[in-house]
């Protein structure tokens, strides 16, 4: 008789924070990545996890007015950024010319990340990445 394994819990995290608009919002929301990456033991690369936070974050100071928050999940197999903020401007990725300094930031976000996508909210719009997280299976 082949015995059952029952399944494994879906753990589910979740962190938010209020960050102030300014020079230090964006270092701040890759530290409190990091940290929840780190605090769950997630397999998620931190760094990249990191670099995509700061991408959106930046984005969401540059193009928006008013207060900005970061929300971290984990459910599922998947880490989630959400970056909140009052714009109401569509978050889309940009085709640069050659030589600017920037509008890059949303390919990295979509070229780097599992699944993205931005959505309006009752302020303003919710912009988000995701990553799958390895799984180890025992055999």
């Amino acid at each position: 008789m082949d015995e059952m394994v029952p399944p494994q819990p879906i753990v589910q995290h979740s962190r938010s924070f209020a960050l102030k608009a300014g020079p230090a919002a964006a270092a701040e929301a890759r530290n409190h990545v990091r940290v929840a990456i780190k605090a769950w033991g997630l397999s998620a690369d931190p760094y990249i996890a990191a670099l995509l936070t700061s991408e959106l974050v930046t984005n969401a100071i540059r193009h928006a007015s008013g207060p900005v928050r970061l929300m971290i999940t984990c459910s599922c197999g998947y880490l989630r950024v959400y970056v909140y903020d009052a714009g109401r401007g569509w978050a889309a990725p940009l085709d640069p010319m050659i030589d600017a300094e920037d509008g890059r930031g949303l390919m990295l976000v979509a070229s780097l990340s599992t699944d993205w996508g931005c959505y309006r909210t009752s302020v303003g719009k919710a912009v988000y990445f995701t990553l799958a997280l390895e799984t180890s299976h025992a055999y």
